[in-house]
């Protein structure tokens, strides 16, 4: 408040104890405190005071005329507001431009499914000439190979053997 510092602070502090003493010391404070408390509260009171009278007399809206105008640049851009304000006719020509991006937007998803369509339909079709194509060479390669008969088996060892491998074990 009064630019002071702790050790400024420190330093009245010091000097106060010593001319006025411990014992009457911090009842010097309480009565500084209160002074200064009542200071402030006058300071309010008188401060709102001129803020009512100004509020009354139109100060205040002379203020505000006078700083919109040391600003040009946003007194510039308020009358630019002003002046392009949405009227009839812009109204008319935004709900014309919503109903164009409506019939665009109609439009782009339509052809979009139409699209999806035809590449699920060139995908099936794909397919299907693959599992042609496999069907096919599957039967070609069943008619190359010789079927599997008996006599392509070989045959098994005559029971004779297994005997005279068994007698010979014991």
């Amino acid at each position: 408040m009064f630019g002071l510092g702790w050790t400024e602070l420190l330093v009245v502090g010091i000097v106060a104890l010593i001319v006025v003493g411990p014992e009457d010391l911090p009842q010097m404070f309480r009565t500084i405190g209160r002074f200064t408390g009542k200071a402030r509260a006058m300071a309010r009171e008188f401060s709102k005071a001129m803020n009512d009278a100004a509020d009354q007399s139109g100060v205040n809206e002379i203020n505000k005329t006078i700083r919109a105008a040391s600003n040009p640049a946003k007194f510039g851009t308020d009358s630019i507001r002003k002046a392009t304000g949405l009227g009839p006719e812009t109204q008319k020509l935004s709900e014309e431009r919503a109903e164009y991006k409506r019939k665009i937007s109609d439009a782009a998803a339509r052809k979009a499914e139409e699209r999806q369509a035809r590449e699920a339909e060139e995908a099936a079709m794909a397919a299907e000439a693959e599992d042609d194509e496999l069907d096919a060479a599957m039967a070609e390669s069943a008619g190359a190979r010789p079927a599997a008969t008996e006599e392509s088996v070989p045959p098994e060892a005559p029971d004779a053997e297994r005997t005279e491998d068994e007698g010979n074990r014991t």
